[in-house]
């Protein structure tokens, strides 16, 4: 890992940096259950969004991604976000080149600008360029070419995309993929706004598969008790 990316690896990345918290085994309780979801019908694209900005959707995509890769697999970050993309500046990485690039290079789409995030099995692909009308590329033919070239690379890929209520991307991207985690965060996102989100995924038939609450209160004493009984015995 090169020293701008240790750099940009802050308290959000909590997988990395307390990787035996609550929080931490919280993540891998989360990547767990989307294995059992996923039995049936095979969960290789989820779509991670929430009702409106600032609830945490881009931390717990990263978290989850770092953990989904911890358990030896491949996984593949996209930051689907293109009016505010924020999962290269998590790793300290360039946004100059991704999914737009793909969009709109043949060479690019058989050779993606991945990249590496210093995370074993962990890549990234960037928002790239941000274009003017973001919906019109991600409901394109186009957009369903790139995630077929990313799932031929990894175990599951996970697109990081806008807030429902507030433009249509979310919705458009949730036809694309196959499964939606709706991210909610305590004392913040309202009720209102949450049956909203769920109504407009509803009508485009999308596989909403759960939610997250983010920012709730922990109980640690029964984690801590347990890691101490360990490492004493």
């Amino acid at each position: 890992m090169t020293e701008k990316q240790t750099a940009a690896l802050s308290d959000l990345l909590v997988t990395l940096s307390s990787p035996r918290s609550p929080i931490s085994e919280a993540y891998r309780t989360l990547r767990t259950n989307l294995q059992f979801v996923s039995l049936d019908k095979p969960l290789r694209t989820l779509l991670i969004t929430s009702p409106g900005p600032e609830e945490g959707k881009s931390t717990l995509l990263a978290n989850l991604a770092i953990a989904i890769a911890q358990g030896e697999k491949k996984a593949i970050m996209v930051d689907c976000d293109l009016r505010r993309p924020s999962l290269h500046k998590l790793f300290g990485l360039d946004h100059q080149r991704g999914l737009t690039t793909m969009m709109l290079d043949d060479k690019a789409l058989t050779d993606p600008p991945l990249q590496e995030t210093g995370v074993p099995g962990l890549q990234l692909l960037a928002s790239g360029p941000l274009p003017p009308s973001p919906p019109d590329l991600l409901g394109s033919q186009r957009m369903d070419r790139v995630l077929t070239v990313l799932k031929e690379r990894a175990d599951m890929v996970l697109l990081d995309a806008p807030p429902v209520i507030a433009v249509s991307d979310a919705t458009i991207l949730a036809t694309k993929v196959d499964g939606v985690l709706l991210v909610v965060s305590a004392g913040q996102t309202r009720r209102d706004s949450v049956q909203a989100a769920k109504t407009r995924l509803e009508k485009v038939n999308a596989r909403l598969i759960g939610a997250v609450l983010m920012n709730a209160p922990l109980d640690t004493s029964l984690q801590q008790y347990y890691y101490t009984r360990q490492e004493k015995g």
